[in-house]
C-alpha cells in the first residue's frame, strides 16, 4: 500500500542515507583532487570547489544507471525490510570513517555494497534474496574498474610523452592549465558514480516503506543526494589527499593530467553502463599506471 506521507523510520533512513553520501563526498574527494594539489596545478581550496561544483551538476547529467543496478537489481527487495538496509548504511558510515581517521584510501563502494549483501544475506539466511545477474555484473565492474585505470593510464601517459617529445620544461604550465578541466571531468565522473548509489538506497527505501509502489527515483532524491555528495566534497578529506598525492609516486602536472584523464574515461564508462565502481581504486591504478608508463622503478609498488 503506498503512504501520503513518509514514516518517521524512513526519515531516519533517508538522514542516514544523505549522512554516507556526504561521507563518501569527503571520503573519496582525495581521489579527484589529490594529483590536482600535489602537482601545484590549483590551490587546495579552489581545486575542492571545482571539485564539488562539478560533483553536484554530475548526477543530472548522465541519468541513473547506476542507482538502478544498486536499488533494483542487485537483491530481491520484496525479501528486504527497512532495518536491512538500514544496517547497510550504518556499516559503510562506520567503516568511511574508520578508514579516513587512520589514512586509509579504502572503497565506499566495497563497503556500502558488503554492507547491502551482509546485511540481506543475514536477514534472510539464504542466496535466493541475491540477484545473481545484478552481483555478476556489480563484481565485474568492481574487478575490471581498477585494472581498466592501470592500462588506461599506462596508455594515455605513453600517448601524452610521445606527443610532448622534444618539449621545453614550460610545457609543465600548460598541463597545470589543463588539470582544470580534467580535474572538472574527473569530478563529473565521480559524482554521475557515486551520488547515484545513495540514488539507489533512498529509493529501495521509498520502496519498502510503501512511499512508493514500484522502483522509481524522484527528482528530489536526485537533488539531495547530488548536494549531499558535493557539500561532502567541499571539506575534502586531506589525511587521505596525503597519502594518494605523495606517497605513491612524485607527482608532477603530467601525472596529475594523465591519470585525471584516465579515471575520467574508466568511471564515466562504467557508470553509463550501470556499472558502481570503485573511484579509489581507479584512481590509485591509474596514478600506478602512469607512473610505470614513464618509469616502472619510480613506483613506490
Amino acid at each position: 500500500m503506498i503512504e501520503n506521507s513518509m514514516s518517521t523510520m524512513l526519515i531516519v533512513f533517508i538522514t542516514l542515507a544523505v549522512v554516507f553520501d556526504f561521507i563518501n563526498g569527503f571520503h573519496d574527494s582525495s581521489n579527484i583532487v589529490a594529483t590536482v594539489i600535489f602537482s601545484r596545478a590549483l590551490p587546495p581550496r579552489v581545486a575542492l570547489f571545482l571539485a564539488a561544483i562539478s560533483h553536484f551538476i554530475a548526477p543530472f547529467l548522465f541519468g541513473v544507471a547506476v542507482a538502478t543496478t544498486i536499488g533494483d537489481e542487485l537483491l530481491d527487495v520484496s525479501a528486504l525490510t527497512m532495518n536491512v538496509i538500514m544496517a547497510a548504511v550504518v556499516s559503510a558510515i562506520i567503516w568511511n570513517l574508520i578508514t579516513w581517521y587512520f589514512g586509509i584510501p579504502s572503497s565506499s563502494s566495497h563497503a556500502l555494497l558488503g554492507g547491502l549483501l551482509g546485511a540481506a544475506l543475514m536477514h534472510s539466511r539464504s542466496l535466493a534474496v541475491v540477484n545473481a545477474s545484478g552481483l555478476i555484473k556489480i563484481a565485474i565492474a568492481l574487478f575490471l574498474s581498477p585494472i581498466a585505470g592501470l592500462i588506461v593510464g599506462y596508455i594515455v601517459m605513453k600517448i601524452t610523452l610521445f606527443l610532448v617529445r622534444g618539449a621545453t620544461p614550460k610545457v609543465s604550465h600548460l598541463f597545470r592549465r589543463f588539470q582544470i578541466v580534467t580535474l572538472i571531468g574527473l569530478s563529473l565522473s565521480h559524482g554521475t558514480n557515486d551520488a547515484q548509489k545513495t540514488m539507489g538506497l533512498i529509493a529501495m527505501g521509498l520502496l519498502l516503506s510503501g512511499y512508493t509502489s514500484t522502483f522509481q527515483i524522484p527528482m528530489w532524491v536526485v537533488f539531495i543526494s547530488a548536494a549531499a555528495i558535493g557539500l561532502g566534497t567541499s571539506f575534502g578529506g586531506w589525511r587521505l589527499i596525503r597519502t594518494l598525492g605523495g606517497k605513491i609516486f612524485r607527482i608532477r602536472p603530467i601525472h596529475g593530467f594523465t591519470s585525471q584523464i584516465a579515471g575520467s574515461i574508466v568511471i564515466l564508462s562504467a557508470a553509463l553502463l550501470g556499472g558502481p565502481v570503485s573511484t579509489t581504486q581507479v584512481m590509485s591504478s591509474s596514478i600506478l599506471g602512469v607512473g610505470a608508463a614513464e618509469r616502472i622503478n619510480k613506483v613506490r609498488w
